[in-house]
């Protein structure tokens, strides 16, 4: 039985997963990521590969990538700040030559919205959005169990949408640069570290977003105040995807999406920015988390690889 190969890329590892038709797991290996040299990270998953195929007994049928960051379509360089090595390089091009197998590069955070689509959360709902909550923020979007990426690649990237100076005005929050190049994005204030800016804004400690949640959940008052706006800022984000897409469910990921208050009080957050008699998506928790990024590679390149 020859296996779709999903591979996912951060900032401290990749990740292969061989997989089956039905999207078993019968192989996985991790290693670190070489973040700084782009010939041993080219090296690395030429061997991740070769690896595999030795210990499975076959060629793979396909390879998926996903990968952090935003390529340019009309170069096909690679953007990533989580591995800076990357940065400038034809990643796809290359992979390719080297590995000269079936081979689709998506973005990490597209990838797992996918995995959700596919068995997941949103399994059985026409169209979704996957959003992810972590040391960013993103996202992917699914319709019919497929992926919309769009004419850029970059559809789902909510987290660069600019935070109406409304809200920046209402809660005196200073108007921060991104380093995509804009000003005032999203990401920069929902994202775990955003909310331990905002925490820090209305006369907290430094601290991480845990530390915040549990002095909130101890009724710091401080810390309350920091979740208040922060949740205000998450509700007017995924209003603005509502207004745009009208998912049939929000599926979270990263690390915020372990935080059981966001799927109480995030559907009135949302309702707050819409207008009267929309209804807002259910708000799912993810069923396979960090290990959708794998599986969402392997079904990225089945999707896109003849039978």
């Amino acid at each position: 039985m020859q296996h779709w190969y999903g591979i996912d890329i951060g900032g401290t590892k990749i990740e292969l997963v061989a997989y089956a038709d039905d999207m078993e797991a019968a192989y996985r290996r991790r290693i670190a990521t070489p973040t700084k040299d782009y010939d041993a990270f080219v090296h690395s998953i030429a061997g991740l590969v070769e690896a595999a195929e030795a210990e499975l007994g076959h060629p793979c049928r396909g390879i998926g990538i996903g990968v952090p960051g935003v390529v340019e379509r009309d170069s096909g360089r690679q953007l990533s700040a989580n591995v800076p090595a990357l940065t400038g390089r034809r990643v796809g091009h290359d992979l390719q030559q080297r590995l000269q197998r079936p081979l689709q590069l998506g973005n990490d955070l597209q990838c797992f919205a996918l995995s959700e689509a596919h068995g997941g959360a949103a399994h059985g709902y026409a169209s979704m959005f996957g959003a992810i909550l972590g040391t960013g923020a993103g996202g992917g979007y699914c319709v019919e169990g497929r992926l919309i990426a769009g004419l850029n690649g970059i559809a789902g990237e909510w987290g660069h949408w600019t935070v109406p100076a409304t809200l920046l005005t209402a809660y005196e929050l200073p108007l921060l640069d991104c380093a995509c190049g804009l000003r005032g994005c999203m990401e920069r204030y929902v994202s775990g570290s955003g909310l331990g800016l905002i925490h820090h804004h209305v006369g907290g400690e430094a601290i991480d977003a845990g530390g915040i949640i549990a002095l909130a959940d101890d009724g710091d008052a401080v810390a309350r105040r920091a979740l208040d706006i922060h949740r205000d800022l998450l509700g007017h984000a995924f209003a603005g995807l509502v207004l745009a897409l009208d998912p049939h469910v929000i599926v979270l990921g990263g690390g915020l999406s372990k935080v059981e208050r966001l799927y109480e009080e995030l559907p009135a957050a949302i309702a707050a920015h819409l207008f009267a008699g929309m209804r807002v998506p259910p708000i799912l928790p993810p069923k396979f988390g960090d290990a959708g990024g794998a599986r969402g590679a392997a079904l990225l390149v089945r999707q896109n690889t003849a039978s």
